[in-house]
C-alpha cells in the first residue's frame, strides 16, 4: 500500500472511530434530556461540538436542553445555529420557533413555524404551533385556521382540539370552544390542559361540583400544573374557602413566577383573604409583565380603597376601563367605590350605573313571559335573589322581613346564590315558602326558574356588590322588578321597576336621575333587635368620653380623620376607638394609625380591635359613649346596631344614597339632633353631647325601646310597609295589563 493510500486509511478509520464516538456521546445525551438532566445532557452536547462544532444532531440536542432549563436566550441562539447548518430541516425551524416563541417574540416564531411548513406542509407540530403563535398575537381567528388544519390532518390530535377550543373561548364562543375540549378529552381523558379548560367552561355556567372534580383530576395527573392551580384556586375563592383558594394560587405563582393569570388570580385571592399587601405586591408584579391588564389594575385598585386610598383605587379602576372598557369587575369596583369618593354626587353615582347597563346589562336577551294572571288581590309571589342569606351584614338587614312576612298574602321564595350555608341561612330557609340553591345556576338556568315559578315581583337584595346576579335581572324573568336592602343605592338598570329608598335618603331633587322608581318606607333599612341588654354609660363609670367607629376600613376618609381630630383636639380626654376585622392584619393598622397621626392626633389615645364573633362585636359597645359614623360612606347596619346598644350615633348630611344612610335610620327614631348639615355641626354635637354626660347615659338607656316602637325599627311593621308597597306595584301593573 502506498503511503497516500496509508494516509487515507488512516484518516478513515479515524473518522470512523470519531463518529462512533460522537454517536455514543449524542446517545448519552439523548438519554440525559429524556431523563430530565438538562445540564448533563448540555454539558455531554457541548463535548460533542468542541471536536464537530456543526454536528446538526448536538446543536438541536443542545437547544432543547437549553430551552427546558429555562435558558431561552441561549437555545435561540443554539438553536438559530442549527438552523443554519441545515436550513432544509422543517424540524430546526421548527424547534427555533419554539424557542422564539418562549421568548415572546411572536411575529418571529410566526415566520419560523411557516417555513417549517413550507419544507413539510403536513407537520402537525408546526401547524399546532403557528396556531398557539397566533393566537398570542390575538389573531383568534387565523390561530383557529391553523388548528383545524392540524385536526383535518389527525382528527385524534388532542392538543390541537385542546388549543382550538381555547381560541374559541377567548373569542366568547363557549359552545364551540365546550366542543372542542369535549372531544379532546374522548381522545384523552387524562389531557390535563383539557381538564382546566373545560372546568373553566363549567365555572362560566356555574356547575362549581363538576369543576372542581376536573380540577381535582388535574392536579393528580399532573402536581404542578399552574394551570390547574389557579384554575382550582379561583374555584375555591368564588366557593367561599378563600384560604385555600389562595394557597392553590401562591402554588401556581412558586412554580410560574412570571405567568400573568397566577399573579393576577393570586393578588385577587389574597386581596379576599385581607392580605392587601401582598395582593399589591402581586398585582404590580403581574403589570410588569403586561403593563396594562385590567384585571390586574384591577386588584390594585381594590387594595387602595382597603388601605382608605378612594381616588386611588378610582384611578386603578379607570386605567383598567381603558384598556378594557367592558370589564364588569372593574366597572362594579368603580361604582362601590365612588360610594367612598368625597365629592361624588348622585349624578355621578347613578352615571357610573349606567355604564355598567350599557356595556353589560343591555346586551343581555329578555326573556318572553307566558300569559300572567293580574287578578290585583290574589296571593303574590316574592322572588328574592341574594348571595347574602347567611352571616353577612346585607343578611342582617334582610332576615327581619323574611320572618315578619305574612304568608298568607305573599308566597315567598328564596333564590339563595351562594354555596356558603351557615345558621343564618337555615333562619332564611325556615321563612320561605320555597327555597332554591341556586348557587351553581347559569344566568340563564336561573332565570328560566324563576320563569317557571311564576314569581310576581322578582327583588334584586345585592345592587352592584360581590355576588349579585343582576344579569338575570337584565333578562326580566318575572313581571316586576325590585332593588333593595342589600345595596340600595340604585343598580342603572331601566329593567328594574322600583327602588326602596326614603326621602331622607333620596330626595326628591335627585329622583330623575335614577333608572328605577323610588318607593319610600320608613327607613333604608332594618334590622332585628339583638338579644344583648344595654350597659351602663361608660363615660360616668370612666370619667372620660369614649367615641367609637365600628365600621371597614374603606369608609375611614382622610376628610372624616380631620373632623375626628378636631374632635379629640376640642375634647382633650377623650379616646377614640376603632374596630373592623382588618385590623388584625399590621400593615392596614399602621397605614390606618399613620393617617390619623399625620391628621394631629396622638395615638395614644386611640386604639384598634380587630375581628370578634357577633356578640363580642356588640357587647364591644359597652365601652363606647357615642359612634362617629364616616363619611361620604355611612354606616348602615352598624348604625342600627350602635343605637341598638344605646350608644347615639353623629352622622353627616351627604349628596349620595351611601352619604345619607345614617341619616334616613336617626330621623327614623327621631334623633334628628345628632345629624350634621356640615362638618362644623358635626364637631359641636360631639362637643355638647358629652358636656351632658347624664343626659347621653339617660338617652343610651332609653334607645332600644324608642327604637322599637319607630316604624323603622320594628321589623313587623316595616314590612307591613314592605308588603304594601308590593301590593300597590301589583295593583297598577294589572291596571295596566287589562288596559292593553
Amino acid at each position: 500500500m502506498s503511503d497516500a493510500g496509508a494516509k487515507a486509511f488512516q484518516r478513515a478509520r479515524l473518522q470512523k472511530q470519531q463518529k462512533k464516538a460522537v454517536d455514543g456521546l449524542l446517545s448519552a445525551a439523548l438519554e440525559a434530556y429524556n431523563g430530565a438532566r438538562f445540564a448533563e445532557a448540555q454539558f455531554i452536547c457541548g463535548q460533542v461540538l468542541n471536536v464537530a462544532p456543526d454536528n446538526f444532531d448536538a446543536l438541536g440536542l443542545l437547544g432543547l436542553s437549553q430551552l427546558d432549563g429555562s435558558q431561552k436566550e441561549e437555545a435561540e441562539a443554539t438553536l438559530r445555529r442549527a438552523v443554519g447548518v441545515d436550513p432544509r430541516s422543517a424540524e430546526a425551524h421548527c424547534n427555533h420557533g419554539v424557542a422564539l416563541f418562549e421568548l415572546k417574540r411572536y411575529e418571529e416564531a410566526c415566520a419560523a413555524y411557516e417555513r417549517a411548513l413550507s419544507l413539510k406542509p403536513k407537520y402537525l407540530t408546526a401547524l399546532n404551533n403557528l396556531g398557539n403563535a397566533w393566537k398570542h398575537l390575538k389573531s383568534l381567528e387565523k390561530a383557529i385556521e391553523f388548528y383545524k388544519r392540524a385536526i383535518a390532518l389527525d382528527p385524534r390530535y388532542a392538543d390541537a382540539w385542546t388549543n382550538c377550543g381555547t381560541a374559541h373561548l377567548m373569542l366568547s364562543q363557549i359552545e364551540e370552544a365546550r366542543l372542542c375540549f369535549a372531544e379532546a378529552l374522548r381522545l384523552q381523558p387524562r389531557h390535563v390542559e383539557a381538564l382546566v379548560e373545560m372546568a373553566r367552561i363549567e365555572v362560566m355556567h356555574r356547575q362549581f361540583a363538576a369543576a372542581r372534580s376536573r380540577l381535582d383530576t388535574a392536579l393528580t395527573l399532573r402536581p404542578k400544573s399552574p394551570e390547574a392551580l389557579v384554575a382550582r384556586g379561583s374555584l375555591l375563592v368564588e366557593l367561599g374557602d378563600v384560604s385555600a383558594g389562595y394557597r392553590d394560587c401562591e402554588a401556581a405563582v412558586a412554580l410560574a413566577p412570571t405567568r400573568t393569570t397566577a399573579l393576577v388570580a393570586c393578588a385577587e385571592a389574597a386581596k379576599l383573604a385581607g392580605i392587601s399587601t401582598r395582593a399589591a405586591e402581586l398585582a404590580r408584579e403581574a403589570l410588569k409583565q403586561i403593563p396594562n391588564d385590567s384585571r390586574a389594575l384591577t386588584v390594585l385598585g381594590s387594595c387602595h380603597a382597603a388601605w382608605g386610598d378612594i381616588p386611588g383605587a378610582i384611578a386603578r379602576y379607570d386605567e383598567a376601563l381603558a384598556a378594557s372598557p367592558d370589564d364588569e369587575v372593574a366597572i362594579s369596583q368603580k361604582i362601590f367605590a365612588l360610594d367612598f369618593l368625597a365629592g361624588a354626587d348622585f349624578a355621578v353615582q347613578q352615571e357610573a350605573r349606567r355604564v355598567w347597563w350599557t356595556q353589560i346589562g343591555s346586551l343581555v336577551s329578555r326573556c318572553e313571559l307566558r300569559e300572567i294572571d293580574i287578578d290585583p288581590e290574589r296571593r303574590l309571589r316574592i322572588g328574592y335573589v341574594s348571595s347574602d342569606l347567611r352571616q353577612h351584614s346585607a343578611g342582617l338587614a334582610v332576615l327581619p322581613i323574611f320572618q315578619a312576612h305574612d304568608h298568607r298574602q305573599f308566597a315567598i321564595i328564596a333564590y339563595h346564590c351562594s354555596s356558603t350555608n351557615d345558621a343564618v341561612t337555615e333562619q332564611f330557609r325556615a321563612c320561605t315558602d320555597q327555597w332554591v340553591d341556586a348557587a351553581e345556576m347559569s344566568d340563564d338556568e336561573l332565570a328560566t326558574r324563576i320563569k317557571a315559578d311564576r314569581v310576581d315581583i322578582l327583588v334584586d337584595l345585592s345592587g352592584h356588590t360581590a355576588g349579585n346576579r343582576l344579569a338575570v335581572f337584565c333578562r326580566k324573568p318575572a313581571p316586576l322588578q325590585v332593588s333593595a336592602w342589600g345595596n340600595a343605592t340604585g343598580t342603572g338598570v331601566p329593567l328594574i321597576d322600583f327602588l326602596f329608598g326614603d326621602q331622607v335618603a333620596i330626595p326628591e331633587q335627585a329622583r330623575p336621575l335614577f333608572a328605577e322608581r323610588i318607593a319610600d318606607l320608613p327607613c333604608l333599612i332594618t334590622i332585628a333587635l339583638p338579644d344583648i341588654p344595654v350597659g351602663p354609660s361608660p363615660m360616668l363609670k370612666k370619667g372620660f368620653p369614649t367615641f367609637g367607629v365600628f365600621n371597614r376600613i374603606d369608609k375611614i376618609t382622610d376628610e372624616a380623620i380631620a373632623v375626628w381630630a378636631r374632635i379629640l383636639s376640642a375634647i382633650p380626654d377623650a379616646r377614640l376607638v376603632l374596630k373592623h376585622l382588618v385590623l388584625d392584619e399590621s400593615h392596614v393598622r399602621t397605614t390606618l394609625l399613620d393617617r390619623f397621626a399625620a391628621a394631629g392626633v396622638a395615638l395614644d389615645r386611640v386604639s384598634c380591635l380587630g375581628k370578634s364573633d357577633r356578640p363580642l362585636h356588640l357587647r364591644a359597645f359597652d365601652e363606647i359613649d357615642i359612634s362617629l359614623d364616616p363619611f361620604p360612606q355611612n354606616g348602615g347596619v352598624s348604625t342600627w346596631e350602635s343605637l341598638y346598644m344605646g350608644v347615639p350615633v353623629i352622622t353627616k348630611l351627604g349628596t349620595t344614597t351611601s352619604s345619607r344612610a345614617a341619616a334616613s335610620i336617626l330621623a327614623a327614631i327621631g334623633l334628628t339632633e345628632f345629624i350634621a348639615p356640615d362638618e362644623e355641626a358635626y364637631v359641636e354635637i360631639a362637643r355638647r353631647a358629652v358636656a351632658a354626660p347624664h343626659a347621653l347615659a339617660e338617652l343610651r338607656a332609653g334607645l332600644p325601646g324608642r327604637i322599637a316602637t319607630s316604624e323603622a325599627g320594628d321589623p313587623v311593621r316595616y314590612t307591613r310597609a314592605v308588603e304594601s308597597w308590593y301590593r300597590r306595584f301589583w295593583r297598577d301593573y294589572c291596571a295596566r295589563a287589562s288596559l292593553s
